[in-house]
């Protein structure tokens, strides 16, 4: 999963599966074991406090500064980084969007 529109950074957010750990980049396991088993992920991007959040079957795993920005957007799905296998999936479902109102 990544959050797009850092600057001067592509990405705000990007979270990466490395052995079967989640990561935030490639620096911080957020969450072991992830292989065959569902689980509920929730990112919050507070852009106007510069804040990303990651929150793992509800319990809080990560939280750091954002990358700046002014246009973001997320994408979900695989994407091929370093030491890629031949064989990459994921699923999602209940895919939901919220956006705070001023």
């Amino acid at each position: 999963m990544q959050v797009f529109g850092g600057s001067p950074q592509a990405t705000t957010l990007m979270i990466r599966v490395y052995d079967g750990s989640l990561y935030y980049y490639r620096s911080k396991v957020i969450f072991n074991h992830i292989y065959n088993k569902w689980f509920r992920l929730n990112v919050i991007h507070d852009v106007g406090n510069n804040n990303v959040k990651i929150y793992i079957n509800g319990d809080l795993k990560f939280e750091g500064r954002g990358r700046g920005g002014t246009e973001h957007y997320f994408e979900c799905g695989v994407y091929a980084q370093d030491e890629d296998s031949p064989c990459m999936e994921s699923r999602w479902k209940n895919v939901n969007i919220y956006k705070k109102s001023n």
